[in-house]
Parts: C-alpha cells; sequence; structure tokens
C-alpha cells in the first residue's frame, strides 16, 4: 500500500493536519453504482475537475455507448485512513490484441479529459505521489491511455501534467467573459468585423422572423436535436468525415443527457437553436460548471441560409446570455476552426499520457504516442492539413455517385 506525506495546509475553513491528506489506500470499482457516492463527494466538495467528468454525464455515456463500444467501468478511487476520497479517475477498460487499455470514459464526447482532485490534493501531490497511485494499476491493466488533457484548469495545474506526457494534437479555445457583452464584443472585434455582423443579420431576417431559444420543454427539445443530427450527418457526409454522433447508442446518450432533469430540475446539456421562422439553421449544446460554459456539440443547416453565418449569428447570442448569467468562460472545445478566434481566442495547451503497466504494455503505448505525434505532425502543417482535407471531400464526392 503506498502512502504519500502531503504536508499541512488551510483549506475550506479548517485545519488540515499531514495525514488528512495521506493516500490511504487506492480501490478499483467495476461498475459507476458503486463509485456514485465518493464521486458526488468529490463534486461537492472543493475539486478540480472540468463538467464533463460528472457523474452523470459519465453514467449516461457509459449506459447508451461505452457498454455497447466494449468499454467496461474502470474507476480508481483515492482514499484517506478516515476513508474520504482525495481523487477519483474516471477509466474505463477496452481489450486492445489480447491486451487491456485504460482511457476516459467519455469517449470523443468529452472535450476535456481529466481525473477529479480535490484541489489541496492536487496542489500538493507531486510526481511521485501520482506515480505511486499509478502503482495500484499493474497486474490490472497493461497500458494507460489519457488524451485531451488539459495543463492547467481552475488556476490549478493538472497533476498528471507532471508525468512524462506530450503536446496533443489539438488545443482547446476559450474566452474570458465580462457582464457587458457589448463591451466584450468591442474588445474582440474590429467595426468591421461588428459591420460584416450586422450586414449578415439583416440578410438572414430577409428570410423571415430570427428567433434564438434555449429548448426547455421535451418537444422543444427533441425538435433541436433532430434539427442537430440531420444538419450534423449532412455536413460530415460533405466534408468526407466520420460522424461520431452516428455511432450505435449515442443519439439516446445526448437525449437521455438533454432531456432527463437531474436532481436540481436541469438536464446536464443545454441546448440551444436559432430559427427562421419555423426553421432551425443552427443548434448548439453545453454543459455548465464551475462558471464556465462548454459547448459540446453544434451544427449548421446547408443550403441557402449557410452563407449567412447562422452558427456565428446563434454564437453571439448564447455568448451574450451566459454574460447576462454571470458566467467567467465560455469554451468552444478542442479543435481549430476560424469561427472560434471571434470570441474563444485563448488556446489552452492540452496533452496525452502513454502509460505502460506491463511490459507487453510498452509497445502499445509506444504505438499510441507515435499515432499521436504523426496526427499532430500533420495538423501544424498547413499544406499536410490542406490535402487531407481535399481527400475527405474527393471521397465525399466519390461516395454520393451512384
Amino acid at each position: 500500500m503506498n502512502v504519500v506525506p502531503i504536508r499541512s495546509l488551510h483549506a475550506g475553513g479548517r485545519s488540515l493536519r499531514a495525514t488528512d491528506l495521506r493516500i490511504a489506500r487506492v480501490e478499483i470499482f467495476d461498475n459507476m453504482a458503486a463509485a456514485e457516492k465518493h464521486w458526488r463527494a468529490l463534486e461537492a466538495a472543493d475539486s478540480l475537475a472540468t463538467p464533463y467528468q460528472y457523474y452523470d454525464f459519465h453514467k449516461q455515456w457509459q449506459r447508451h455507448v461505452g457498454s455497447d463500444s466494449g468499454v467496461k467501468p474502470f474507476i480508481v478511487i483515492g482514499f484517506t485512513g478516515a476513508g474520504e476520497p482525495l481523487f477519483l479517475w474516471p477509466l474505463g477498460s477496452r481489450p486492445i490484441g489480447g491486451l487491456l487499455s485504460l482511457e476516459f470514459l467519455g469517449g470523443k464526447h468529452a472535450n476535456f479529459n481529466m481525473a477529479i482532485w480535490r484541489r489541496d490534493v492536487a496542489a500538493t501531490i507531486g510526481a511521485e505521489g501520482v506515480r505511486g497511485a499509478l502503482e495500484h494499476l499493474a497486474g490490472h491493466a497493461d497500458v494507460i491511455k489519457l488524451t485531451n488533457q488539459p495543463l492547467t484548469w481552475g488556476g490549478a495545474t493538472n497533476p498528471f501534467a507532471l508525468l512524462t506526457h506530450q503536446r496533443a494534437a489539438n488545443y482547446g479555445f476559450s474566452g474570458a467573459l465580462v457582464p457587458d457583452f457589448d463591451a466584450l464584443l468591442r474588445a474582440r472585434t474590429n467595426a468591421e468585423t461588428r459591420k460584416k455582423m450586422r450586414k449578415k443579420e439583416r440578410a438572414l431576417s430577409g428570410f423571415g422572423a430570427i428567433r434564438f431559444e434555449r429548448a426547455t420543454e421535451p418537444d422543444d427539445m427533441r425538435r433541436v436535436l433532430d434539427a442537430f443530427f440531420k444538419q450534423k450527418q449532412a455536413r460530415m457526409r460533405a466534408l468526407g468525415m466520420s460522424d461520431a454522433f452516428a455511432l450505435p447508442g449515442v443519439r439516446r446518450f445526448i437525449e437521455a443527457a438533454a432531456t432527463e432533469p437531474l436532481a436540481g430540475g436541469n438536464p446536464l446539456i443545454e441546448l440551444y437553436a436559432l430559427s427562421v421562422d419555423d426553421i432551425i439553421v443552427a443548434t448548439m449544446g453545453g454543459i455548465v460548471g464551475g462558471g464556465r460554459f462548454c459547448a459540446m456539440f453544434n451544427s449548421i443547416t446547408m443550403g441557402r441560409f449557410a452563407v449567412e453565418s447562422p452558427g456565428e449569428q446563434l454564437l453571439l447570442r448564447l455568448v451574450r446570455s451566459c454574460c447576462e448569467r454571470g458566467f467567467e468562460t465560455f469554451d468552444l472545445g478542442i479543435g481549430e476552426a476560424r469561427y472560434k478566434n471571434m470570441l474563444c481566442g485563448d488556446a489552452e495547451p492540452l496533452f496525452d499520457s502513454y502509460i505502460a503497466l506491463s511490459p507487453a504494455g510498452r509497445v502499445l503505448a509506444f504505438g499510441y504516442g507515435l499515432g499521436a505525434a504523426t496526427k499532430r505532425a500533420i495538423k501544424t502543417r498547413p499544406a499536410l492539413w490542406s490535402f487531407v482535407g481535399k481527400l475527405r471531400r474527393l471521397r465525399a464526392k466519390f461516395s454520393a455517385m451512384p
């Protein structure tokens, strides 16, 4: 059993003795329900985590997506001697060629991946402590594949960044908010850009009445989701890319997270839409936590409305709403896109960790790292990335031919 001594500090209004923060034991849970009380205790505490680590998010994802894709819960929790949870790693196990690989739950639907750390533990654990906790996984799996992890979150360093890692292929894009949206827009854009925005809004209003809404009633939620799935499918097909939202169970996962109320009465995913008369021309869904709105998915219609940038117009209205609600940060997830730079110009560095737990796992960890490095190299070279886009569009063109 690994015991990590951690210095005394003050948190939550009470003095903590050195023994309070020692990792007395590490347990592995193979089902979500057994880990729930510890998970929710950490959520309720002063903890370091993104909204994508909420128990309810992973419960729905595992139920509708993870189980059918061969992922089994592998929840790692560190406890004090008194049985208080200090951290939780929301992992799942997946068989790969006779080996067992661990990865974050949530798949492609979690933009940012992290463990949940009690903030005082995250501030003091150190690389030795993280490695000591990892030693408890030896014999249970062969490799750990941890991707798209933020280097920092909520003003604190991600403890996994203390270990050997490599830069991820993508950045996360976010922007700080202020109560006065108009002041924010003036600070982030120039007069010419704002003039173009107003021109596009007038052009779009020429097709009919523009309406921005947050869907809160079940029928409205399903109407927005139906538009999203159709628009996303058409967009991915045109780009020659696979649609992660078309995989088995994904639609049910999104529907459940967006329509089933939590204990506080609101669903996990908030849904927004921009309509012209009764036609939904853009959608966005996201989750909220820690004063931050995290955009999870979005879509725009194709055809006559698309030229007037309906997605951009929805984004402006949504950011205004977030400013009025007092949020501190708005993010548009990972991956570069021109529309993100307007209000989310802060590129947050992400990293990947590939950790071998067995001799055979070293080969798999090396392969994971090499594949990720190759992807990063392609994405950071405009000519290569443009060539990939052309190949995808060409493939889409030929696949659409009779």
